[in-house]
This record gives C-alpha cells, structure tokens and sequence, in this order.
C-alpha cells in the first residue's frame, strides 16, 4: 500500500513502505533536529507510513526549545546518574517546560544539594563535549518493563504499567537509556548553552500521599546571548521576589506555624489593599453595580445545591455545629444567587449586577503554596450579572471596557483568550455557539486583541481569560469573564417576560484583580516595591535635620494629612544620610528636608526615592503637585516634570 508525504516547501514523495523522517529528504533535513508530522513533533529517527506533510525542526525554529531541552534533561539524568551511581538513583520523570527543563530523582543513600549543583553542571558539560550520538530504540512494552527492573528503575515500570500501547520507545546514549516520546537532538553535543537553576521536593505524579523526589530545574538556549538575558531576566526578578519584598517593606507576612497560605497583611498592605478596593468601588458604582455582603459559612444544602459537594469537596473547609454541616465559602456564586432569589424579577429589571470584596478559603496542599500567588485564604472582586440572552453582547462588552479601565492606571498592557465549548459540555451546542458568538462580537466591537482556544471553555460556558504583562515582560492571568448556564437551571432562577412567562436568565461570572492578594503579590514585583505615588503606603517622609526642626517637621505632616497625603515624620535620633536612605529603602516616593531655612520661610526641601533633589518650593506648591499625583494616579513623579 502506497502513502504521499510532502515536504513543506519541497517536494512531494510516494514510498510503498514505512520510512524514517530523517531519510525523507537528504537536502532539505540538513541541520534538522526534529520534524512537524501533520502538526505533530516528532524524531528525526521515527518512522512513517502514511499520508501527510513533513516540516524540518531546524535550531532556530519557535519548537526546537522543547527538544533540545528535554535532550539537556536526559544529559542532566545521566550526570545524576553518574555521580551518584547507577544503583543508587531512581529516575521519575523529565519534561521540558516554559523557559527550561526538570527532571525528578530519589537519590537511595543521600541527597542532592544546592551546593551539588555545579558538579553536576560540569559532568553535564563532559557529555555534550563528547558529543554522543542518541539512539531512539522500540520494544514491546513487557520488555521494556523486563529492562526497567534489571535497573532497579521503580518509577518507570509504574509509568510502563499504566501505558495502553504495546510499543514503546526509549532513547540511548552512550551507557545512559531512558524510557521516553522524544523528540530528542541526534547527538548530546549539539546544543550547549544550559544552566541549572535550583532544586526542590516533589512528590511523584503530584501525590502528596506518594514518596517525595528531589527535582533539579534547568534551562537552555540555541546560543549564549539568549542564555545571558535569560538569566538576567531571573536574576530582576528574584530582586522584585514579593515574598522577600512584602514583609521588608511592612506588607504581609505568612505564620506557616499558625496560618499557612494565609497572609498577615501589616499596616502598609492593608492600606493598599484598601486603595486598590477604593479604586475598584468606584469604578463598580460609575458601571452600574450595587456591592453586596454574603456570609463566610453556610449550610451544606447550599454547596450541595451549587455541585461543589460533589465537584469541589476536597478543597473545601468544614465545620459542625448543633449537628449540622457548613462550609466555609470558597466561592461568591451561590451566596449572589440567593439575593437574586429573594426577589420577584422581571424582565425590565434585568441586568442585575451584584460584586463583592468577598473573602473566600481554598485548601491548597503545602507544597504548591507560593507567597500572595498560591494561598488558601483572599478577597476576590467577585461580580455576577444576570442578564437575558440578548444582553450577553452589551454586558461582555461593558466588562471588557472595565477591565481596561482597572488596568491602565498601572501601566498594564493586557491581552484576551476566548475558551470555546469542551467535549465534557452541559446545555445544547446552539446556545453555545449563540453564547460564544457573543463574546467574541463583544471583544471585537470594542477593537480587543485575542487569541481562540478551542474547546478549552468551563464546562457550563464560554470564557474571556485576561493577560497582564509586567514591566519586566513576564505574563499574568488576572481578570475572567465565565457565562454560565448550569447554576441557573441547578437553582431554579426565572425572571419574568413581557408576556407574563418564566425565562432562565444568563449568569455571567466576571472578576477584574482576580484575587486581591495575588494582584498585590504582581504589583510588587511590577514595581519592584516603588508603588506609585497614589498607591504607595506612606506617601511623603517628612525629615527634620535636627531636634529643634521637630516642632516644624510635624506642622508640615499635619497639613499633609489635613490634605488626604498619607505623611510620616521621621523624629528618630539618627543622622540625616541615614535617615533620607532608610525612607528610599522603604520606597517612599518623597523626602521632605525642613531645617533652620525650610523653617523660617514656611518651606520645604523636595528628595525623590531616586535621589533626586530639588531646590527649596513652598509647602502650598509642593503639596499640590504631591496630590495632582494622587489624583490623576500618575505614573509618572511629577515633581521631576
């Protein structure tokens, strides 16, 4: 039986029998390290023997990352393997991921440390100079298990087990071979600009009940000025650490012993996170949202009702009380749902759109917990609209214009995704395609750049996910916009028509920060802690030279807070140099000198958190500049304008 292949950009074969990629084409395979096979990645080595159309993976393609990064991750196993000898090393799993690699090891007498590390990087280094050819080898399945106990490899025969396919493949080089996919590099010596980056616990396949493996993370380039820049990259942002940032500058802090997951916000972040509600409120009343309060705990019958009992129970908290069960809410939904529900709607009344600062709690296992990123206890902007079907467009549209609103004050350039119908889908595919071509006529009314994920919707509707970018390029997925046409039907919601009927209304899930922690937790390392005038904790220092400046140094704090400036005054019994560098490690926008000149002319001296100084204004001057900042939430100093 004959079977066509085309080369892209090239020409087009007839074989009467299976043949390797890599023989394809002599001319055109030059330099390949991998190939697209009907949109699929796959080795140079493998075999093919059907229709279809080839695409050479050369280094510079957007795919050739993955291969010779999970090369560089076999490289690293084997390093491992080499140092810690063959016998004493399980090998659980190596992927690539997003910038890097890892690989999984339980090391049986002893343990891999930081400090193991580099050695490790050097014996890595030995294999790719000796540039050895990878085999890509098949067998039967029960083989490869038979291969995988003479090693002693534990965690591969489980792997093994659970394959369906008969045939597996595993790829060699030199004493080193591994069960694997691929696609692997045709030899170790092709790409060489790596770096390990660090090590951590991991239970194996997630499973907090399973044995706990040491993952050691990597990263590589096609060349050594990409390698430099990413590293750079990390390096910024390891300065801009939020978990390191926040408790230095009187933010949060996290009591792993009484509270893991859930932050302490100190003075400085709550007056943050109470600028940031503050700005949100407004904006929540100019849309034409009336805020609402639901209570923390309530009844089982509630969660039984929504479906998290049975979909959402295992990371949920419960509590017992004269023998009921209750729930501490880990979502705003249903608690909106019944103010929906204590009411007669009609037609003319819809949309209705309810929000809330609403506290939620989510069990999060110990080891995915991540700062102000990953908790189990915070504050989503939560709202939910329920409107009619001929609604969605202008609802969606007036939503993506507040998250607009909401983002540009801090310099957030964002993009969208549209997650279409799943397989795994309630309700019939018209309303879908209705509900989808909703949104997307939303999105493109209002001129939103987006990209279509098919099939990647919530199972009760179509969704709008949001993407900030930071200011050092790395991306965030904050705001959502979720239509939903299951908690309607589950709770019996109607409203009302013009002719007198019931009809279902649509619920759209909508939140803008996303959580209020996580979003501050961005903000920090967006700012690097140096928030903006308008949202900094303490917005002016005010620092007397000497003792008998105190009296004058007050005066000027108190017309400070008289004007709504958030001014502290630094008495302290310190010099002045160390009293202007403690205000700029605190990153506090504006130092404000007032000595004998200051005092007797009724001014102030102006220092920036850059070092900036400027020349002696009067206190009426400067504070208007200070509050012109606040209020337009400047991202810009003014003063330096």
């Amino acid at each position: 039986m004959s079977f066509k292949v085309k080369i892209k950009n090239g020409e087009e074969f007839v074989f009467h029998q299976p043949v390797y990629v890599s023989e394809l084409s002599k001319e055109l395979s030059k330099g390949a390290i991998a190939a697209l096979f009907n949109d699929q990645l796959i080795d140079l080595r493998s075999k093919i023997g059907e229709d279809g159309e080839v695409e050479f993976i050369k280094i510079d393609h957007e795919l050739a990352p993955q291969v010779y990064r999970h090369t560089l991750s076999h490289v690293m196993a084997q390093a491992v393997m080499k140092i810690y000898g063959k016998d004493n090393v399980r090998l659980g799993i190596g992927p690539t991921i997003e910038n890097g690699f890892y690989y999984d090891f339980e090391i049986l007498n002893g343990k891999i440390t930081e400090e193991d590390l580099p050695r490790i990087e050097e014996e890595m280094r030995k294999i790719v100079d000796q540039d050895i050819e990878i085999e890509r080898i098949e067998m039967n399945k029960d083989e490869a298990i038979s291969l995988m106990k003479e090693k002693g490899q534990i965690y591969k025969i489980e792997l093994l087990e659970d394959l369906k396919e008969d045939k597996v493949t595993l790829f060699k080089q030199g004493d080193f071979i591994d069960l694997c996919r691929g696609p692997h590099l045709p030899s170790t010596g092709i790409v060489r600009h790596f770096k390990l980056l660090s090590i951590s616990g991991a239970y194996w396949r997630g499973d907090e009940k399973r044995s706990m493996l040491q993952r050691i993370y990597g990263t590589a380039f096609a060349n050594r000025d990409e390698l430099e820049k990413y590293l750079n990259f990390l390096e910024e942002a390891k300065k801009r650490d939020h978990r390191k940032l926040g408790p230095a500058l009187g933010i949060f802090f996290i009591d792993f012993d009484v509270a893991a997951g859930m932050p302490i916000f100190m003075p400085n972040g709550a007056t943050i996170l109470q600028e940031l509600m503050h700005f949100s409120r407004q904006l929540h009343r100019e849309f034409g949202y009336e805020e609402v309060m639901t209570p923390l705990v309530m009844s089982e019958k509630l969660w039984r009702m929504s479906g998290h009992w049975d979909h959402y129970k295992e990371n949920m908290y419960f509590t017992s009380k004269e023998d009921q069960q209750f729930a501490i809410k880990p979502m705003n939904c249903p608690g909106h749902i019944l103010i929906y529900k204590n009411r007669t709607v009609s037609y003319k009344d819809l949309p209705l759109r309810f929000f809330e600062f609403g506290r939620v709690h989510r069990y999060e296992r110990s080891g995915v917990l991540h700062g102000l990123f990953r908790v189990r206890s915070f504050t989503q902007d939560d709202a939910h609209i329920f409107c009619r079907t001929d609604q969605i467009e202008q609802e969606i549209a007036g939503v993506i214009n507040f998250v607009h609103r909401i983002y540009s004050p801090f310099g957030f350039e964002y993009t969208a995704e549209l997650s279409t119908m799943p397989e795994n889908h309630m309700g019939d595919v018209e309303t879908w395609q209705k509900a989808t071509e909703a949104l997307r006529s939303a999105m493109d009314s209002v001129g939103l750049k987006y990209v279509v994920k098919e099939g990647e919707g919530a199972f009760y509707g179509p969704k709008i996910d949001f993407h900030i970018r930071d200011s050092i390029g790395r991306t965030w997925q904050c705001a959502t916009i979720q239509l939903d046409f299951l908690m309607p039907q589950r709770f019996e919601l109607v409203y009302t028509d013009y002719n007198g009927g019931y009809r279902q209304p649509v619920m759209i899930h909508r939140a803008i920060y996303g959580s209020l922690e996580r979003f501050l937790g961005i903000l920090i390392e967006h700012y690097a802690g140096a928030f903006p005038t308008w949202l900094a904790p303490v917005q002016v220092m005010v620092i007397p030279i000497s003792d008998r400046h105190h009296s004058y140094a007050q005066s000027v704090k108190d017309i400070l807070v008289q004007n709504g400036i958030r001014g502290q005054v630094d008495l302290r019994r310190e010099t002045l140099g160390y009293k202007i560098r403690d205000a700029q490690s605190m990153k506090i926008p504006y130092m404000f000198i007032v000595g004998d000149k200051e005092q007797t002319t009724n001014t102030v001296s102006v220092r920036t958190r850059r070092g900036n100084e400027f020349a002696t204004k009067p206190i009426d001057h400067v504070v208007g500049i200070v509050l012109k900042e606040i209020r337009t939430r400047s991202l810009k100093n003014l003063m330096e304008e």
